[in-house]
C-alpha cells in the first residue's frame, strides 16, 4: 500500500506526456528486376501477327472506305432532296434560324402549313455544292449560318411574311419567286403586288375596252350618216307635196 501510495501514476492517472507513433508505413514493395528466365520466356511466348500476303504499300488504303461510302449515300439522297425542293416549288425563302423552343417550332410549322408552306432544315454543307451546280448560284451567300427554308408550290409571299412577323427567331434574308432572286425588301415589294386573278381581270378590262370604243366610233359615222339620208329624204318628200320645208333638229352623236 505503501508503494502504491508513493507512485500516483500507478493509481490509473495517466501520463501528462504521452508518445505517439505517426510516421508514415514502411514501403515493402521495390522494384525488382524480371529473372532472367522469365524475360526468356514472355519473349517466347510474345505473339506475333501473321504477314499479310500482300504487303501494305502495295494495297489501296481501305482505313473506314464503308463509312465513307454509307455517309456519301447519304449525302446524295440529301443533295436530291434539295434539288427536288428547288425544282416543285415556285417559291423559296431563304431565312436565318436562331435557337428557339420546340413547342415554339412545331407551332410555326403549323401556321405556315395552313397557307401551304412547308419548313425545312438542310445543312449549309448539303446545300452549297448543289447550288453551286445550279441556276440559283447566287444565292450561295445567303448560307452562311444556321438557315431554314420554306418552299411552296403557290407563290405565297405576303402569308409568309404574316407568319414571320409573328416569330422574331427567324429572319427573312431572300427567297426565289418564279425562278427570280428577290431581296428580303424585294418580298416585301412582291407582297404588297395584287393577286393574279385582280392583275387578270384588269388586264381583261383594258383590253376590252379599246375595241369597245373603236366599235362606238365605227358605228357613231354610220349613224350620223344614216340620220342625215333620212332628213333629206323627208325634205325631198315635203318639197313635192308643197309644204314648206322646215329644217330638222339635227341628229345629236359624237362627231
Amino acid at each position: 500500500m505503501a508503494a502504491l501510495s508513493a507512485a500516483p501514476w500507478r493509481r490509473g492517472c495517466p501520463p501528462a506526456l504521452q508518445l505517439v507513433r505517426r510516421g508514415s508505413k514502411a514501403v515493402t514493395r521495390h522494384w525488382k528486376a524480371m529473372h532472367f528466365q522469365r524475360q526468356k520466356l514472355m519473349a517466347v511466348t510474345e505473339y506475333v501477327a501473321p504477314r499479310p500476303a500482300v504487303p501494305p504499300r502495295c494495297r489501296p488504303p481501305d482505313t473506314g472506305a464503308r463509312v465513307d461510302q454509307e455517309d456519301d449515300g447519304y449525302v446524295r439522297l440529301l443533295q436530291r432532296q434539295v434539288q427536288e425542293a428547288f425544282r416543285d416549288n415556285r417559291m423559296i425563302a431563304v431565312c436565318q434560324y436562331n435557337a428557339m423552343a420546340g413547342d415554339d417550332v412545331v407551332l410555326l410549322r403549323h401556321y405556315l402549313r395552313r397557307h401551304n408552306i412547308e419548313v425545312k432544315f438542310f445543312l449549309n454543307e448539303i446545300v452549297r455544292p448543289v447550288l453551286a451546280q445550279s441556276k440559283y448560284r447566287n444565292l450561295l451567300p445567303l448560307f452562311v449560318a444556321r438557315n431554314l427554308l420554306l418552299v411552296s408550290r403557290e407563290a405565297k409571299a405576303k402569308e409568309m411574311l404574316r407568319v414571320l412577323k409573328g416569330v422574331p427567331q427567324v429572319n427573312l434574308l431572300g427567297a426565289c419567286i418564279d425562278d427570280t432572286i428577290l431581296s428580303r425588301q424585294g418580298v416585301e415589294n412582291f407582297a404588297k403586288l395584287p393577286s393574279l386573278e385582280v392583275v387578270q381581270g384588269q388586264a381583261v378590262g383594258a383590253l376590252s375596252l379599246l375595241p369597245s370604243q373603236t366599235s362606238s366610233l365605227l358605228q357613231c359615222s354610220s349613224a350620223h350618216l344614216t340620220a342625215l339620208l333620212d332628213q333629206h329624204i323627208r325634205r325631198l318628200q315635203e318639197g313635192e307635196g308643197g309644204a314648206p320645208v322646215q329644217p330638222s333638229p339635227e341628229p345629236t352623236g359624237a362627231h
